[in-house]
């Protein structure tokens, strides 16, 4: 399996050599990676990776995600375009895509074996990497909401299962019956995994959602968000909600988010990996992100991965045939992207 960038292509020979899962599709140059001027702010989203293909996806289909998308951009973008923290415009993403059922996260989410959800957010603050999370929340109506509290009004870092939604609730989080979060093809994929007693679907093994941002203030936050794994055991946690495996941010080094087959994420630690790559390597955005993906790949996973530079520059990178994506920046950029071989 290669790697694939859609800022910039590099150590391609090596990463090929290492790599064991199937092809993706062929490389790009979606965004460029090196700006003579870079924008004084810029946003990167993601809504998942995974075989995703023209031929699976109906016209109708393909419109409603690009939509969904573009309502998850322009909701982090304009809090940016208006002097606003970056933390706040991650946020303001990820509720988009919180409430979209279309995502897995918050409404819509997967369902674990037992039928029920179980849900993991984690933000992250560059400036000071400030950090909250929650793990297996079950009646927080926003993930990202009850994490970002857990960083701000509490001593703690992550609180998990019955903890964190008391917590939420004591913090006058909007609260929901589990029953919430269920949607029809949701449903579905769960009985189909328990019947076929298989994930046959990526999308069964991973789906989150995500995003990085860096203000005019050049401070930089992450987010991610997730209903996990279609038919996973009570109590397992994945990559969203652990600092540094899908999630992290350092003011003038990277900030991150990931999505894909979590179990592997946690073990390369890929936004930490990816971060000191940046950081203590002098490797750009886009070679961290594809080192840390390869990683990944050569133990066997796949997804994708978010990130945005020291100065703002965008990387997109998968080991999948598609990731839902998406970038904006200060200069009026608005754009959104389905499959890997989509170019900006």
């Amino acid at each position: 399996m290669r790697w694939t960038s859609w800022v910039g292509f590099a150590a391609g020979a090596a990463l090929l050599a290492a790599c064991t899962t199937p092809p993706p599709a062929a490389p790009s140059a979606a965004v460029s990676e090196a700006q003579a001027q870079p924008p004084v702010w810029s946003l990167v989203i993601h809504g998942g990776a995974g075989v995703i293909t023209r031929s699976g996806m109906t016209p109708e289909r393909d419109a409603q995600i690009r939509a969904s998308l573009m309502r998850a951009l322009e909701a982090g973008a304009a809090v940016l375009a208006n002097g606003g923290a970056s933390l706040d415009a991650v946020e303001a993403a990820v509720l988009v895509m919180e409430d979209d059922p279309q995502f897995n996260a918050g409404r819509g989410a997967v369902l674990t074996a037992a039928g029920t959800h179980e849900l993991d957010a984690a933000v992250m603050d560059g400036r000071d990497r400030n950090t909250g999370a929650v793990a297996g929340v079950t009646t927080v109506k926003h993930p990202i909401l009850a994490a970002r509290a857990v960083m701000e009004k509490s001593e703690h870092v992550m609180f998990s299962g019955p903890g964190a939604d008391a917590f939420a609730k004591t913090q006058g989080l909007e609260q929901v019956d589990n029953s919430y979060f269920t949607t029809p093809a949701r449903a579905e994929a769960l009985k189909r995994v328990l019947e076929e007693r298989k994930r046959s679907s990526a999308s069964d093994r991973h789906g989150t959602v995500g995003a990085a941002a860096r203000d005019v203030q050049g401070n930089m936050s992450a987010g991610t968000s997730t209903g996990g794994m279609t038919a996973k055991a009570a109590g397992r946690v994945g990559d969203a909600p652990l600092i540094g495996a899908a999630t992290y941010a350092e003011n003038g080094v990277c900030a991150t988010s990931s999505t894909g087959h979590g179990e592997y994420f946690i073990r390369v630690g890929v936004a930490k990996t990816l971060c000191d790559l940046v950081k203590l390597s002098g490797l750009t955005i886009a070679e961290a992100a594809g080192e840390a993906l390869n990683q990944v790949a050569a133990l066997g996973g796949d997804g994708g991965v978010i990130a945005l530079g020291p100065g703002g520059e965008p990387a997109f990178v998968m080991n999948s045939e598609g990731m839902y994506r998406g970038y904006a920046d200060a200069t009026g950029v608005r754009w959104v992207a389905i499959y890997g071989d989509e170019t900006r």
